[in-house]
């Protein structure tokens, strides 16, 4: 650091699953650079999206605050012009603020330019509101700060890595704050399909499956090659991007956050990709890079989607705004003293297609779901019933639910008080949880201890 504040860069992917890295033990070499800086900087192990669903995540992100909170609950819900999002705060620090990729949060009924007054504090803007209604795999379409339509070259993921390394060249002597939304490993919605670079399909197909997409099926085979070869695309990418900043001598003056807004369960949950609160909609892969975070290694509690932006903040030494519902975890990193006190679960919104809650410690992860004619026109319910229950000691891809289990009676009292909790203090009315019906099935009753694990 030369005593400038450091740039920050978010390089956002869209519905990639924690599990398509090294990191997390994929065999397929799909992302060696991101593993390897990983390895270098932090790596946040048990990374979770408080919202598994495109417009209500980004709103989460670009806010610090929940998606019932910013009103954005589901697609298609403009975030309120009177938001305040990290572009914002960034600029009020005298930064230069630019944003490329999918925005998502301006009337989906206008799929492609954002007016100006919608773009929240992003000077820069390159960038189409549901980019995969806009553009394909090889034919990119992206609007400029007049709204005029901008056709890149090249396959997506480089036609937009391209315009990132401009913005990056072109503003090197003010900090900056760049946010890249990519649409990939996302499925093109028009074609039903995972398009990857020419030749890269077949790298994949037959690869390793994730044992839930094993046991479940869904569109599994028909996709999963294609999505791989995206990931390992975005890889590439975010090596151009490290590379890029080592050349233009900024790699010590930026902090970069990588991340996804939610993972993917090719529909083996439900009839579509997220909007599930398992595992494989929820987990996702988050690495920081840069100053502050040089030889951090790996975090390993439970870090919500919601607290990246304060951490962004508190990063690159800016005031965290008290309205944020979420904690910078830098304590965490730097291990000061009192970081002993981070939450020990997070918490997770659905409002669209169900309107679900769940809460996930290290150990357990317990669902509720509101039900018949109490699904909400508002995000949230008065009354919901117990979903699922799942052990991720034993079962960490949840393919057995326990909610019927008489004995985890104890672990269900301990997760319903922990989710009830946690619905109050995203500023949620406590709500009325109806049990389901319990049986014993002779197993041990799981311990007190064990509850609260």
């Amino acid at each position: 650091m030369n005593g400038r504040k450091p740039n920050v860069v978010v390089f956002f992917t869209d519905q990639q699953r924690w599990d398509t890295t090294g990191l997390h033990g994929n065999p397929l070499d799909l992302t060696p650079n991101l593993d390897r800086v990983a390895h270098e900087n932090l790596h946040v192990a048990h990374s979770f999206t408080c919202q598994p669903v495109c417009g209500p995540a980004r709103s989460c992100l670009q806010t610090g605050l929940y998606a019932t909170t910013t009103g954005c609950w589901r697609n298609s819900i403009p975030l309120p012009q009177d938001s305040r999002t990290l572009a914002h705060y960034f600029a009020d620090a005298g930064y230069d603020t630019g944003y490329i990729g999918k925005w998502h949060l301006y009337d989906t009924d206008s799929k492609g330019p954002v007016p100006a007054d919608w773009r929240f504090g992003y000077d820069h803007w390159l960038a189409s509101n549901v980019l995969e209604f806009t553009s394909d795999a090889y034919d990119t379409v992206l609007y400029d700060n007049d709204d005029e339509k901008i056709r890149l070259p090249g396959y997506r993921v480089d036609a937009v890595t391209d315009a990132v390394i401009r913005y990056i060249d072109g503003h090197q002597e003010d900090p900056f704050f760049l946010f890249v939304s990519y649409i990939e490993p996302h499925h093109q919605n028009h074609i039903d399909d995972y398009p990857p670079p020419i030749g890269y399909r077949q790298r994949y197909t037959g690869g390793w499956v994730p044992p839930d997409l094993a046991a479940l099926g869904g569109s599994t085979h028909q996709h999963l090659g294609g999505y791989y070869g995206m990931v390992k695309r975005l890889d590439e990418a975010y090596g151009r991007l490290q590379d890029a900043l080592t050349s233009l001598g900024l790699a010590d003056d930026t902090i970069v956050l990588f991340t996804s807004d939610h993972g993917n369960h090719f529909k083996t949950r439900n009839g579509e990709y997220k909007r599930s609160c398992h595992e494989s909609s929820i987990r996702v892969p988050t690495v920081m890079s840069g100053p502050g975070f040089r030889g951090a290694g790996r975090l390993p509690e439970l870090v919500s989607l919601i607290d990246l932006p304060p951490t962004l903040l508190d990063a690159a030494g800016l005031q965290v705004p008290s309205q944020m519902q979420g904690h910078s975890i830098m304590p965490l990193v730097r291990r000061d003293a009192g970081s002993e006190g981070w939450p020990d679960d997070v918490f997770v919104q659905i409002s669209e297609a169900q309107t679900g809650r769940a809460v996930r410690t290290q150990r357990w992860k317990y669902g509720v779901n509101a039900t018949g004619t109490d699904q909400p026109p508002t995000g949230r319910a008065d009354r919901y019933e117990e979903q699922y229950l799942y052990d991720l000691d034993y079962d960490p891809y949840e393919l057995t639910n326990l909610i019927e289990s008489a004995a985890h009676e104890p672990v269900l009292q301990v997760m319903a008080d922990r989710l009830r909790r946690r619905m109050a203090d995203a500023g949620e009315d406590i709500p009325e949880i109806q049990p389901v019906v319990r049986t014993s099935k002779g197993q041990r009753r799981v311990s007190d201890l064990e509850a609260r694990m």
